[in-house]
C-alpha cells in the first residue's frame, strides 16, 4: 500500500493509496481542495471540519447532477434506438414490398 500526501486548505494530510493510485488521489484531492477554496471564498473560515462538509456537499450536488444528466442521455439514446429500428423496420417492409412488385412486374413481361 502507496502513501501520498496531498495539500487541502494549505494543510498537508498523508493517505494510503493502491500502488500506482497515487497521481489519481493527488488529482482527487486537487478537485476537493478547489471546492474547499471556493466554499472559503463564498463564506470565509468556518472552522475545518464545516469547511469540507460544505465542499464535500457541493461535489456530491455536481454527481447527482451529473447522473441526472446521464440517465436523460440513455433515455433518449433509447428512444433513438427504438426510433432508429422502426425506420429499419419499415424499410426493410418497402424493400421486400418492392421486390415483390418487381418479381410481378418481370413476370408479366
Amino acid at each position: 500500500m502507496a502513501e501520498v500526501t496531498v495539500k487541502v486548505n494549505n494543510k498537508p494530510y498523508t493517505v494510503g493509496c493502491a500502488d500506482g493510485q497515487e497521481a489519481r488521489v493527488q488529482e482527487l484531492a486537487r478537485v476537493f481542495n478547489d471546492h474547499v477554496e471556493m466554499v472559503v471564498s463564498d463564506v470565509g473560515a468556518i472552522g475545518e471540519v464545516r469547511l469540507f462538509l460544505m465542499a464535500s456537499l457541493l461535489l456530491v450536488d455536481e454527481m447527482e447532477e451529473l447522473r441526472a444528466q446521464l440517465e436523460e442521455a440513455q433515455s433518449a439514446q433509447a428512444r433513438m434506438s427504438a426510433g432508429a429500428f422502426e425506420i429499419e423496420r419499415k424499410a426493410a417492409f418497402a424493400i421486400s414490398d418492392a421486390a415483390e412488385r418487381l418479381e410481378k412486374l418481370v413476370g408479366e413481361v
